[in-house]
């Protein structure tokens, strides 16, 4: 398969400034993403997990440019849109699009649903008629699970599950060619977020999208992904195939988040060893020397405070930036 967007290098980096800081004194550097590299196939769905801090949310932010890249390449379609301004960007924007965590939140209150949902399309192709814009709004809504007769009703009239199915179709009207879901079923009950992963399952396989899918449920992402990369405080820790990943995952934080995940079943439950993260996050501001996760791994080893290291190729797919990495004795099946 071809390679329809590729992530070379990318961080980002913000300014802080210390509350109670002279205004002339210089800010401080937060590491938010640190040389991330992967590549995404048309077609395909990459899983980005990682706990809270780790990254996610401004990687995709990057990606779709609402957050500037310090420095590194964001190829999409062989276009490097890091390098673009507002006004090239814009060309790019509609195959682009973002579903966001809070769907509520990501709606306008004061606008109908079909207003909503057409916005998009009447922001980027203003030639299109009247009833088409109708007709495309209400064959949508169809196909997210929404009774078209609903389109004249505003947010607030609707359940968080239902606000999230108007926010993948705002995301679908321009028919995009990749799409970024942001933890879109965090905030939706554990019922609802099973509709709305197979909905979106459905989507991507029927219309040909590629999607990146980030959340902090690996078990969530493995189910609708077909890559999965490991994120930890900005830096990538690990990505191979979600089987592969969940069955035999090398990286010590990898481990440790396949271990959090429970089995429906008391016997492997009670029997599997499950490696416990110690400490906390190290601040962005301060990151670690050397692997940024070496202050909470079980492995650690001297050499880990020296550089960074390197991504580790397994084979097939698989890389791990762990020169200590060892398999996980005792796992749960997949």
């Amino acid at each position: 398969m071809s390679t329809i967007l590729s992530v070379q290098d990318l961080a980002v980096t913000f300014d802080v400034r210390p509350r109670g800081a002279w205004p002339w004194s210089s800010p401080l550097k937060l590491h938010a993403v640190g040389d991330v590299s992967f590549d995404l196939a048309a077609g395909e769905c990459l899983g980005v997990v990682g706990e809270s801090g780790s990254g996610k949310s401004t990687l995709a932010r990057a990606i779709v440019g609402t957050v500037p890249s310090s420095h590194g390449k964001i190829l999409f379609e062989g276009h490097d849109l890091a390098a673009m301004n507002v006004s090239q960007r814009r060309v790019h924007r509609k195959d682009v699009q973002m579903i966001f965590q809070d769907p509520l939140a990501a709606l306008n209150p004061r606008m109908p649903v079909g207003d909503i949902i057409a916005e998009p399309l009447i922001t980027h192709a203003p030639q299109t008629p009247r009833a088409e814009v109708k007709r495309r709004v209400a064959e949508l809504m169809e196909r997210v699970g929404l009774l078209p007769n609903l389109i004249n009703r505003y947010p607030h009239e609707f359940s968080g599950g239902q606000c999230q199915r108007i926010g993948i179709a705002r995301a679908l009207i321009l028919q995009p060619k990749l799409v970024i879901c942001d933890e879109p079923v965090s905030a939706l009950d554990v019922s609802v977020q099973a509709q709305v992963v197979n909905l979106l399952r459905e989507l991507q396989r029927d219309m040909g999208l590629s999607m990146i899918f980030i959340a902090h449920d690996l078990s969530v992402v493995k189910h609708v992904s077909d890559r999965i990369v490991v994120m930890y405080l900005g830096r990538l820790m690990e990505q191979a195939t979600a089987r592969r990943l969940t069955t035999d995952p090398r990286h010590p934080y990898t481990q440790a988040l396949i271990s959090s995940v429970p089995i429906p079943d008391p016997v492997l439950e009670k029997t599997r060893r499950r490696p416990v993260l110690e400490g906390e996050l190290p601040s962005p501001l301060a990151p670690p020397s050397g692997c940024v996760f070496r202050t909470r791994c079980p492995r650690v080893q001297p050499d880990c405070a020296g550089a960074r290291p390197a991504m580790v190729d397994l084979g097939d797919g698989h890389g791990v930036a762990c020169p200590h990495q060892v398999p996980m004795e005792a796992i749960a099946p997949a």
